[in-house]
């Protein structure tokens, strides 16, 4: 039993303890809880304190503020009232000054229509004396008119012609006679300038030719391969001919194997061509496989290395006369230029010795040395697309330069090289010139024979088919047309009119290197007989 009341007293005890722990809990925090608002309360009071010495501060400075601005506003007024009152003094002195010059003014008026009074009576004086003397003058005019009616009347009685008929007489001698002084003076100028420009123009183009000095090479349209031994020939020709129909098929070329020792000839009229082949076939030779696959390979080989060598070629000709800034694509034309010829002569020589002929002429000369250079090494560009595209070289190589972005100036001396535009700068006229020194040099350009006696017959087939035309000559190689006309039939306007159509129709008709010069010779006869 003991144990039991021990029990019960831990559990008396226990709930004892827990209700003192919590009624000791709720007091501290009933505690807690009235410090928390007394606290609040605190913080509350002093909050509204400060609130109220706030708006009263506030109330005290927007007062001040008032109060400064109203003194400002008075000290305005008062500063404006006294620049009104200085303004208003300022204005009476002016408006005394005035009435002051005012009063002046008018007394000078009076003056001054006081002496103008007594100079109207001057005047009416003498207006009165004029008038008689006027009249006078007039009467003694009428006089001295009437006497000369009378004596012209009697000069015409005595020459038989009126003063009319004597004044265009004396008028058409003048006129004939000052004729005559001009068209001597005019012959005399213009003799002595062409005398002058021919021996400047000589000077000019003779230094100019010193100056520059050119290759002249005579492309031909065959090349040779030599070859290490007769035993390739077979080798290239291949089993029942299949590699030599493979080169010719890849290449565009003939391959010609006849019995030249030690060497194969290449056949074709494009050079690039000719080179592509020449290439293919050094390769082959140096590599010792000679079969259908591997050809094309060369070939292929062959053309990157011909384009290279196109490019460079380009970059050279460009370094060579200093034009720099040229497009690409004009430069890779150029290049390809290298293998173009026209009348055996190398195109992209004869485009540098232009260039250099005509910044060499315009440095003489005192034109634009930079734009001749230009225009000249360009001036043939279009024959590196003629084969390709329709149209003359001059028009493609005009509309090449103007798609690249070059200058309106080169552009025009392109067009006017061959005079198929008339050329309107000293620099165009340069480059014709030059063009023409450099295809004339010996050896530049060369042609058969036969075409060379076909291309002056037809010449002077052409001059002799117009009417007024007596006798023809093709000289200087055919660079020059001699025509006498009939002097009876063409007159003096007539023979240039002629010899413009007679270059026209050349122009139209022919193809030839450089320049033709026309030149038409009316010489007039008189026969008379002394008895």
């Amino acid at each position: 039993m003991s144990w039991v009341w021990l029990i019960l007293v831990l559990i008396v005890g226990c709930a004892a303890g827990g209700y003192a722990g919590y009624t000791y809990r709720k007091q501290a925090t009933e505690t807690k809880i009235g410090r928390t608002e007394e606290y609040a309360k605190h913080l509350y009071d002093d909050a509204v304190k400060k609130a109220d010495e706030y708006k009263k501060e506030k109330i005290l400075e927007a007062k001040e503020e008032i109060l400064k601005a109203k003194e400002e506003a008075k000290a305005e007024n008062a500063r404006e009232k006294a620049e009104n009152r200085r303004e208003k003094e300022k204005a009476d002195k002016e408006l005394d000054e005035r009435k002051n010059e005012v009063l002046r003014s008018e007394q000078r008026m009076l003056q001054r229509e006081e002496t103008l009074d007594k100079k109207a009576a001057n005047l009416d004086s003498r207006e009165e004396s004029l008038a008689n003397k006027a009249e006078d003058i007039r009467k003694q005019q009428e006089d001295v008119e009437e006497l000369i009616r009378k004596q012209q009347s009697e000069l015409e009685r005595i020459a038989g012609m009126t003063q009319e008929e004597c004044k265009q007489i004396i008028v058409d001698r003048v006129q004939k006679e000052a004729f005559r002084d001009a068209a001597a003076m005019v012959r005399d100028i213009e003799a002595n300038a062409k005398e002058e420009g021919e021996k400047k123009a000589r000077n000019i183009i003779s230094l100019a030719i010193q100056r520059c000095a050119a290759d002249h090479v005579a492309e031909s349209t065959v090349t040779v391969i030599p070859l290490p031994n007769d035993d390739m020939k077979g080798r290239i020709i291949g089993r029942e001919g299949r590699n030599i129909r493979a080169l010719e098929t890849a290449t565009g070329v003939d391959f010609i194997i006849d019995d030249t020792p030690e060497a194969v000839i290449v056949s074709a009229f494009d050079p690039v061509r000719r080179e592509v082949a020449r290439t293919a076939v050094e390769h082959l030779i140096m590599d010792g496989r000679i079969h259908p696959a591997r050809i094309e390979e060369m070939v292929e080989k062959a053309r990157r290395e011909v384009d290279n060598l196109i490019r460079e070629a380009g970059e050279n000709a460009v370094f060579e006369t200093g034009q720099h800034g040229i497009h690409h694509e004009l430069v890779k034309l150029l290049g390809r230029l290298k293998y173009r010829t026209s009348y055996g002569q190398n195109v992209l020589k004869h485009s540098i010795e232009v260039s250099q002929l005509a910044g060499l002429m315009a440095s003489e000369i005192g034109a634009n040395v930079q734009l001749a250079k230009r225009a000249g090494l360009l001036h043939d560009i279009g024959k590196a697309v003629d084969h390709e595209s329709e149209g003359t070289h001059v028009t493609l190589g005009g509309e090449l330069a103007k798609k690249y972005h070059e200058s309106p100036e080169v552009i025009h001396c392109i067009l006017a090289h061959h005079n198929d535009i008339e050329p309107q700068t000293v620099e165009a006229i340069l480059v014709q010139a030059a063009d023409a020194i450099s295809a004339a040099r010996p050896g530049a350009r060369r042609e058969s024979l036969e075409n060379y006696i076909k291309r002056l017959e037809k010449l002077e087939e052409i001059a002799t088919s117009f009417d007024g035309v007596e006798k023809c000559y093709a000289i200087q190689s055919g660079r020059e047309v001699r025509i006498m006309v009939k002097p009876d039939d063409v007159n003096d306007d007539g023979m240039k009119v002629l010899a413009r159509e007679i270059a026209k129709k050349i122009e139209k008709e022919m193809e030839y290197p450089g320049q033709i010069r026309v030149n038409v010779i009316r010489e007039t006869r008189v026969t008379d007989y002394a008895k």
